[in-house]
């Protein structure tokens, strides 16, 4: 996951919180459904509830939990229409992404998605899902970063944590995903490389179109 702290300066606890929160239910160390309580997430990280609080009214912000009346917090499902609404709104932005992309990556970006592409190798090869589902997701990032539009990269880091989780989800039920996601990545980046903007926007399509299959079977 991306750095939510690029001063550089120490985190405040509230920050600490968060990132340790979010990792928790990101990573499937608390599965949807669970309803937490405060104090006891408070007790879990040595801290006082007052940060822990702040930490989970900003992930409410994000649906990533819920405040329950008179239960505590609720963390959210990923419901197969939250899915489908995601995966649409994707399909559009990215596939205009690649297309405007092709053809015209500068050398430096051209060596940052290969290196991508050449960890998302190694992370496979190796059987490393959480390290996978991250580079996945840092693939993705790294086109929009590259198309340089910052209302569609404000849209894409807010959908950051949504499409790690649905990507995580995905590969814990289908492994053989992981091996399919680099090589789908691989064929949209040489279609970028290649200059070819109407075959990168198909295969990104039929890659999120893969990704979503596996929830919604045709």
């Amino acid at each position: 996951m991306r750095s939510d702290n690029p001063s550089g300066r120490a985190p405040s606890l509230k920050n600490v919180a968060y990132g340790q929160l979010k990792q928790l239910i990101l990573e499937g160390g608390v599965e949807p459904g669970t309803v937490l309580s405060v104090r006891q997430l408070a007790d879990q990280l040595k801290m006082s509830k007052t940060p822990v609080q702040a930490a989970l009214e900003r992930m409410e912000a994000e649906d990533l939990v819920t405040f329950a009346p008179q239960q505590g917090v609720l963390v959210r499902h990923v419901s197969i229409e939250d899915i489908a609404n995601h995966f649409e709104i994707r399909t559009a932005l990215e596939s205009f992404i690649v297309e405007r992309l092709a053809g015209g990556l500068t050398d430096e970006q051209t060596l940052r998605l290969k290196a991508n592409l050449t960890a998302q190798y190694e992370l496979a090869q190796s059987g490393d899902v959480l390290g996978c589902v991250k580079n996945d997701t840092e693939f993705h990032l790294l086109l929009c970063e590259f198309h340089g539009n910052q209302e569609f990269a404000k849209v894409m880091h807010r959908l950051r944590d949504r499409v790690f989780q649905v990507v995580f989800r995905i590969v814990k039920q289908f492994p053989n995903r992981i091996t399919e996601t680099y090589e789908e990545h691989h064929e949209i980046a040489t279609a970028i490389f290649d200059g070819n903007g109407e075959l990168a926007a198909q295969q990104l399509v039929v890659h999120l179109q893969n990704g979503l299959k596996q929830f919604i079977p045709a």
